[in-house]
C-alpha cells in the first residue's frame, strides 16, 4: 500500500513537503505484501462471542500475559521510522509513544508524551511535553529528542513511509526545555491524530548505533522489550516501572509467541499455553468457543478491486468498471467464502467508522444492469490477477463465477502478494483487474489517511492503476487537499462525503467488502482484554490472573 502526499499540490504545501513525500515512495512501494496480508476486522462484534469459561478472577498486579501472534517478524526491525510489519507495529504500541496515540481498541486519540491533545486551527502550534517522562535507558525525554524524531521522518534521505502522513508539517523546533513548536503549511483537523504516527526516540541512542536501535528500540512506553524474538520466536516484555503516562502496564511480564501456523496457534490457546491469539481461522470459531471467547470486531480492513485505467485497457471505460461491481453476488461471496464474516461496501469506509456516510452509488448484484453495461462496451473477456492469502482464495473463485454466469470469460491467475505487485509494477499491461486485501488503518483512522493511501500518490495512481492525469483523478486530488487544509470539522466532513460519492462512481480502485477477522482469548485469566479492529493484539489496560 504505497500512497504518498498529494502530488498536484506542490504549490500549496511547498516543495519541501512534496519532496519529502516523494522520497517515501520507494520504501512504501515495498510494503504492500505485509500490510495487504494484514487486513483486519470489520462490522459488528457478535460472531462467535460465546465464552468458554467464567469471567476472570482478580487481577494480579505482578501477573504474566501470554499471546500467540500470527505474523512473522518481517525483513526490517522495530525502528518506528521504517517498520511496517504487523508484529513490529503491534510491539511498538506497547513500548514506544508519540506525542499522541490512537487507542488500539477505541481508535480515539489521547495525549501520550504531550500534556494534552493539541489542535491546529492556525499554522503555529505549541505542544508541551509530559513531565518526568524518561526513556527505557533512564535518560529524560527532551525537546531535542522530539525535534530529532520528527526531522528524521521528514528527511527525504531517510525515505520514511511515515512522512506521507504529516505533509502539512513544515518544521518542528524546540521553543524551550518543555515545549516544541510545529509550523504548518495550513491549519488541519487531523493534526492530533497524525502526531501519533511519529514515535519519539532518544536522539543520542539512535545516532550512536542506529542498527542496534532497530533491533532493540528504546522507547517511553509502559512495556520494555527484553527479547526481540529474532532468535527465540518469542517476544518478551517487562513492565517499565519508570513510566509516567496514563496507560501503565498492568502486569510484570509479557510473552508473545510467533506462530504463523493457524492450527498450532489454535492449539496453543486450547492447551492453555497462551491466553490469546489473533487471526482465528473462520472454520475454528466454533471449535474455540468451548475453551475460550471468540469475537470479531469491526474495522476498515478490506478486499478491493483495482482496475487498469489506462486508455489502452477496456477498464478505462467507466461502464466496464461499474459492470464488474454490479455483476458480483457479494452476499454469496461473504456467506460462502467467509462464513458471513464481512459486510459489503456501502462507502469507502466501513459502516461503524465514525465518518461513514452511505455513498451515492452502492453496488450490489444487478445482473441485468451488468449485462447491459458490458453489452454497451462489447467486453466479453478479461484477465483477473489475485493474491493467494488463504481467505482471499476462498472468495475469488466465487467472484469469478459471478462474472462467468453473465457470459464473461475471466482468465484467472493467482500469485503471492509480492509477486502480484512485482508483476504489475514492472509491466503496465500485465493485468485488467487485481483483487487484493489492504488495510492502512494500522497507521491511522481518519478518512484522509485511508483514502490518501491509495488515491494520493504515484505508486498506486500512476504505476499501478494508471489513473493519474484523468479528470476524476484531478477532482480527487483537489478534494483531498481541501479536506486536509481545514480545521473546521463540518467542512472536513462535507469534503470527505464528496470524496466518498466521487470514488463510488468512478471506482478506479474500490472496496468490495470490509472483512471481519476473529480474535480468541481465555476470559478466565485475562482481565479487561478486548479484541481490536487491527491486525495484532493489544494489552493496553489489560491484566492477568496468572504469574510467569
Amino acid at each position: 500500500m504505497a500512497s504518498t502526499v498529494i502530488t498536484t499540490s506542490i504549490d500549496r504545501f511547498g516543495r519541501r513537503s512534496f519532496l519529502r513525500g516523494s522520497a517515501a515512495l520507494a520504501g512504501a512501494a515495498g510494503l504492500v505484501a505485509g500490510i495487504g496480508a494484514c487486513a483486519p476486522r470489520d462490522s459488528e462484534a457478535g460472531t462467535g462471542s460465546d465464552s468458554g469459561g467464567a469471567p476472570a478472577g482478580e487481577a494480579n498486579p505482578d501477573g504474566h500475559l501470554t499471546a500467540a501472534i500470527s505474523y512473522e517478524l518481517g525483513t526490517n526491525g522495530y525502528d518506528p521510522m521504517t517498520t511496517s510489519a504487523a508484529l513490529t507495529v503491534a510491539v511498538n504500541w506497547h513500548t514506544l509513544e508519540g506525542l499522541t496515540e490512537l487507542h488500539p481498541v477505541t481508535r480515539e486519540v489521547y495525549a501520550a508524551l504531550a500534556t494534552e491533545v493539541p489542535s491546529a486551527d492556525s499554522t503555529s502550534v505549541d505542544v508541551a511535553l509530559r513531565e518526568g517522562a524518561v526513556f527505557h535507558d533512564g535518560t529524560p525525554v527532551t525537546t531535542d529528542d522530539v525535534v530529532f524524531s520528527f526531522e528524521r521522518v521528514m528527511d527525504p534521505a531517510n525515505a520514511s513511509l511515515y512522512a506521507q502522513f504529516i505533509p502539512f508539517i513544515d518544521s518542528v523546533t524546540a521553543k524551550d526545555d518543555t515545549t516544541v513548536t510545529f509550523t504548518l503549511t495550513a491549519p488541519t483537523g487531523v493534526f492530533a491524530d497524525r502526531l501519533s504516527t511519529v514515535k519519539i526516540v532518544p536522539k543520542a541512542a539512535v545516532e550512536a548505533d542506529a542498527k542496534a536501535f532497530d533491533s532493540d528500540p528504546i522507547g517511553t512506553g509502559p512495556w520494555k522489550m527484553t527479547d526481540n524474538g529474532a532468535a527465540s520466536k518469542v517476544v518478551e516484555f517487562e513492565r517499565f516501572d519508570d513510566y509516567t503516562g496514563d496507560m501503565p502496564a498492568k502486569g510484570a511480564t509479557m510473552s508473545w509467541q510467533i506462530i504463523p501456523d493457524a492450527a498450532t496457534r489454535t492449539n496453543a490457546l486450547q492447551s492453555g499455553t497462551v491466553q490469546s491469539i489473533d487471526s482465528v481461522p473462520y472454520l475454528s470459531i466454533d471449535q474455540l468457543k468451548g475453551s475460550g471467547q471468540v469475537e470479531s470486531v469491526g474495522g476498515f480492513g478490506l478486499l478491493f478491486a483495482m482496475f487498469n485505467n489506462a486508455e489502452s485497457n477496456p477498464f478505462h471505460d467507466l461502464k466496464n468498471r461499474q459492470a464488474f461491481l454490479y455483476a458480483i453476488d457479494m452476499d454469496k461471496v461473504i456467506e460462502t467464502g467467509l462464513s458471513g464474516q464481512a459486510e459489503p461496501a456501502s462507502c469507502f469506509v466501513q459502516t461503524d467508522h465514525p465518518n461513514h456516510k452511505e455513498a451515492s452509488t452502492v453496488y450490489s448484484l444487478d445482473a441485468d444492469k451488468a449485462k447491459s453495461l458490458f453489452a454497451e462496451t462489447g467486453l466479453t473477456s478479461f484477465r483477473m490477477l489475485v493474491t493467494d492469502h488463504g481467505w482471499v482464495q476462498q472468495v475469488t473463485p466465487i467472484i469469478q463465477e459471478s462474472l462467468t454466469a453473465l457470459g464473461i470469460e475471466v482468465t484467472f491467475e493467482q500469485k503471492q502478494s509480492a509477486d502480484v505487485y512485482n508483476t504489475i509494477d514492472s509491466d503496465p499491461d500485465s493485468y485488467d483487474v487485481v483483487i487484493a486485501p489492504g488495510d492502512p488503518s494500522v497507521f491511522g483512522n481518519d478518512p484522509d489517511l485511508l483514502m490518501r493511501w491509495w488515491y494520493g500518490g504515484d505508486v498506486w495512481t500512476d504505476t499501478r492503476m494508471h489513473w493519474k492525469g484523468q479528470d476524476s483523478y484531478t477532482e480527487v486530488q483537489d478534494l483531498l487537499t481541501q479536506g486536509l487544509e481545514t480545521a473546521d470539522a463540518a467542512e472536513q466532513e462535507t469534503v470527505w462525503g464528496q470524496l466518498f460519492d466521487l470514488l463510488s462512481n468512478e471506482v478506479p480502485l474500490y472496496p468490495l467488502f470490509h472483512r471481519k477477522a476473529p480474535t480468541a482469548w481465555a476470559p478466565t485469566t485475562l482481565v479487561d482484554f478486548k479484541p481490536i479492529s487491527l491486525t495484532g493484539l493489544s494489552f493496553i489496560d489489560v491484566a492477568s490472573t496468572q504469574t510467569a
